[in-house]
């Protein structure tokens, strides 16, 4: 029985602060090696972070990267043990993502990834190519520095995999995992029984078994080991890396890693049967005749050394495991909490200070943050001293003074606001005032009237009259200027007190600004234009208001926030307009559609990519039964022109934690322009024409195109004359101007 010891990692690393990737990197290889390891594999471009984005066009940031992987060669934590360690290189003056395998402190094969991810979140082709040349491996000329010191001067390049004399180990990168034809079938049909794929995958709600499924699909076909490593944490961008390193054999996962979690470095390891291997191809007919039909010859490096222990009675390899999977509404709760955790502790800031109306967005916001303390205190009790030292400094305890519990370190980190008008109710401010407690922040209420009618005085002295809500008899522009007057004082006012209240509790540094506007809000730009969606952070800003509603009613249980499930409860308002007897001002009236129409419209129009007339399509199909073909178009229409109008306000939303693949964030996912003409002349009349015909003729839908995916928009996967709209504006929740 040939059994190899193998290990994955999940790495916290952060782009480019390279201390602490080389020490991440030492020491999940020490893990390894003390657990017995043979073989290593560390995320995808480990020494520098993933998300280096143009930085890896600087000559330095490559350097660096052989600087520290120099450091390990000249060491002896490579001693006994193969590792593959990601970083960029210049290879003949072109840029390539690598893994390069190392073992007794030499490098014995470079391998250049040749598939890039290059859409949604990702950019890989602005900074990589792609290796093509899968004939022959090339020699690669060390920098010379990096020969002196290991005393090699070249090494294999290219695509290729190590022979050694009991096993055969390759590489897959992250997107090549996903591809049609991926590198494994090829390499399978050429005797190679271990895959090891260093990756930087972010994390998506509902998006784990997507990846999951594909690490087990990679060995149910041909067999074999697959190791799969992945980035953990908040490396300095949007994306949080979920983590979940794995091992599957012969489609079985043996090993799964957490997919949240506040470490820096979590090590899993298994020890597989290659024998195994041998044996499921072996009774795979389809198999043997491929692979004896196989006339491509993949190029390889010849290792003279055995990675396998000799078998001992009585050791078993690792047996399969059942996948863990998180609710979304537990996804919501521990993704954006370790994220947080993350840019909090790497900023230098001293903690949060988050406006909180009472609602239920500022409210998930509490929550998050209500958990990631929980998270902290957590790992503190189970002797995590990395988390212990950062929640030692962040919470500024002196005197041997140690958090003991999430409320106390709450108190200390995290300041809510509720700022307070006329036209808030009673219920939202004890709502506010209540939740904070539970989650045990430091609690302010803030009347801001006399701000509010301070700026409308200079209106007055400027105009000679006051402006005048809607219910009170004023125009649509009083209404909407009015409201913003509010929410922009809070942003002001937010900015003020993360500066003062620390100050006036003696705290020293800075206080971070949430922000609490939703993934839906943002796509139909129901919110003021730098108001308190003007924030440091936004850890649900790609959330749709019906997950968050549903994490509501989960945390109020599993978190201990009890009057959360009351403020889910509680119908969503802005409560920027006057309570009055016969008139109460809510978000979906003012939105004039459902958040449910809008994460619809918001699917349909990203992750389908649907324009205005092929949504109308899909619609028709979707909605038959329920609305005319006339109907459909209105709210089409609807939809379309508001996030026109309302597009250039997602140039400057708050930095958000991405969770949905719907986002509209303009800055680096959603690239689209932010200046339309907001009639959509030729659009809007061709769904005119086509609703006309529909009305006459209700035949015309029953074989509409794509009505297949209009039956659920929710699936998983991974544009005249006159211009409309206003380009420097800024709007409010109705208007959005």
């Amino acid at each position: 029985m040939r059994l190899l010891k193998v290990a994955t990692c999940n790495l916290n690393q952060w782009a480019m602060d390279f201390d602490t990737n080389l020490k991440n990197i030492k020491e999940s290889i020490e893990q390894a090696k003390k657990a017995g390891a043979k073989l290593r594999i560390g995320p995808e471009l480990e020494i520098t972070g993933y998300g280096c984005e143009d930085h890896f066009l600087e000559e330095d940031t490559v350097k660096h990267a052989w600087e520290c992987l120099a450091e390990i060669l000249t060491g002896d934590w490579t001693d006994g043990i193969l590792c593959s360690i990601g970083m960029p290189l210049i290879f003949e003056n072109v840029r390539y993502n690598c893994q390069v395998f190392c073992m007794n402190r030499r490098i014995l094969m470079i391998r250049p990834k040749m598939t890039l991810a290059n859409d949604g979140n990702y950019r890989e082709l602005r900074w990589f190519s792609g290796w093509t040349k899968k004939e022959e491996l090339v020699d690669f000329e060390l920098p010379l520095d990096v020969a002196e010191a290991i005393s090699q001067g070249s090494v294999p390049f290219g695509y290729g995999y190590l022979k050694f004399s009991d096993v055969s180990v390759a590489a897959e990168t992250c997107e090549e995992l996903f591809t049609a034809s991926p590198p494994r079938a090829e390499l399978s049909h050429n005797g190679v029984e271990v895959f090891v794929n260093a990756s930087g995958s972010h994390h998506q709600l509902r998006k784990l078994n997507v990846r999951i499924d594909a690490i087990k699909a990679a060995t149910v076909t041909c067999g074999g080991v697959y190791m799969y490593a992945n980035q953990q944490g908040c490396d300095g961008s949007r994306l949080y890396y979920d983590g979940c390193c794995c091992i599957a054999v012969n489609g079985d996962v043996v090993a799964q890693g957490s997919q949240f979690s506040l470490k820096d470095v979590e090590v899993l390891t298994a020890l597989v049967d290659l024998d195994a291997v041998s044996s499921y191809r072996g009774s795979s007919s389809s198999f043997r005749q491929q692979a004896s039909y196989n006339t491509s010859t993949v190029p390889y490096v010849k290792v003279p050394q055995k990675l396998c222990q000799k078998f001992k009675l009585g050791t078993c390899p690792t047996a399969p495991v059942e996948v863990k999977y998180h609710l979304p509404q537990e996804e919501i709760a521990f993704g954006p909490s370790c994220w947080l955790w993350d840019y909090l502790r790497r900023s230098g800031a001293s903690g949060f200070l988050l406006p909180l109306s009472g609602g239920a967005d500022s409210s998930s916001v509490a929550a998050i943050v209500g958990c990631m303390c929980q998270l902290v205190i957590r790992d503190i009790e189970k002797g995590d001293e990395q988390v212990k030292a950062d929640a030692l400094r962040i919470g500024q305890y002196k005197n041997g003074e140690v958090p003991n519990n999430s409320q106390e370190f709450a108190k200390r980190i995290l300041y809510t606001v509720f700022m307070g008008s006329g036209n808030s109710s009673k219920a939202t401010r004890s709502r506010a005032k209540r939740l904070s407690e539970e989650v045990g922040a430091h609690h302010v209420d803030v009347d801001i009237d006399n701000i509010f009618w301070a700026f409308l005085i200079v209106v007055q002295g400027l105009c000679g009259k006051l402006p005048r809500y809607k219910v009170d008899g004023g125009s649509n522009t009083e209404n909407l200027g009015l409201q913003n007057i509010q929410a922009r004082v809070r942003m002001v006012l937010a900015y003020m007190l993360s500066l003062f209240l620390p100050w006036m509790h003696n705290k020293s540094g800075f206080y971070l600004v949430l922000g609490s506007s939703n993934v839906d809000e943002a796509l139909r730009g129901y919110l003021t234009k730098y108001d308190c969606s003007a924030a440091d952070l936004n850890p649900i800003g790609s959330v749709s208001k019906q997950d968050l509603r549903s994490f509501l009613r989960w945390a109020a249980i599993h978190l201990n926030f009890p009057s959360l499930a009351e403020i889910e409860a509680a119908p969503p308002t802005a409560e920027l307009e006057p309570i009055r007897s016969d008139y109460s001002q809510l978000d979906e009236v003012d939105m004039g559609m459902t958040y449910e129409e809008l994460s619809v419209y918001g699917r349909l129009r990203k992750i389908f990519r649907c324009g205005p007339v092929a949504m109308y399509h899909y619609l028709c199909a979707k909605w038959k039964g329920r609305l005319s073909p006339s109907e459909v178009a209105e709210k089409v229409k609807h939809f379309f022109k508001y996030y026109a109008i309302n597009r250039h306000k997602m140039t400057v939303l708050t930095p958000s934690y991405h969770a949905e693949s719907y986002s509209p964030e303009d800055n680096r996912f959603d690239l689209r322009q932010f200046l339309y003409n907001s009639r959509w002349p030729y659009q809007f009349r061709k769904i005119d024409e086509l609703a006309k015909e529909a009305e006459t003729d209700d035949s015309q839908i029953e074989n509409t195109p794509g009505e297949d995916l209009a039956k659920d928009p929710d699936v998983k996967s991974a544009e005249g004359s006159g211009m409309g709209v206003v380009a420097v504006g800024a709007g409010n929740p109705s208007a959005g101007l």
